[in-house]
C-alpha cells in the first residue's frame, strides 16, 4: 500500500502546488499594470477602463487563488502528518 500511496501523494501535492504558483504569476501579471491613481477628468476615461477591468479581473481570480492555497497547504499538512505517523510506527514496532 505505502508504495502506490507515497508518491500519489507527491503528485497530488505538487499539482496544488503548481496550480498555486501559476494563479499568482497569472494574478502578479493581471497586477503588472495597475496603477494607483485617481483619475478625476474624462480624457482619462480609457485608462479608467483598463484599470476597472484590471480591478474586476483580479477579483473574480481571488476566490481559486484562496481556494488553490488552502489546498495546497491542507495537502502540505497531510504529507507532513503521513511522515510523521510513518516516522512513529517505525519507532514504536
Amino acid at each position: 500500500m505505502t508504495t502506490n500511496f507515497v508518491p500519489a501523494l507527491w503528485i497530488v501535492w505538487a499539482i496544488f502546488a503548481l496550480v498555486t504558483a501559476l494563479l499568482y504569476a497569472y494574478r502578479s501579471s493581471l497586477t503588472r499594470d495597475e496603477e494607483g491613481q485617481i483619475f478625476l477628468d474624462e480624457a482619462f476615461a480609457h485608462e479608467k477602463a483598463v484599470q476597472t477591468q484590471i480591478v474586476s479581473r483580479v477579483t473574480r481570480l481571488q476566490p481559486a487563488l484562496r481556494a488553490s492555497l488552502i489546498l495546497t497547504v491542507v495537502m502540505t499538512v497531510v504529507v507532513f502528518a503521513y511522515y510523521v505517523w510513518d516516522a512513529g510506527k517505525s519507532f514504536l514496532g
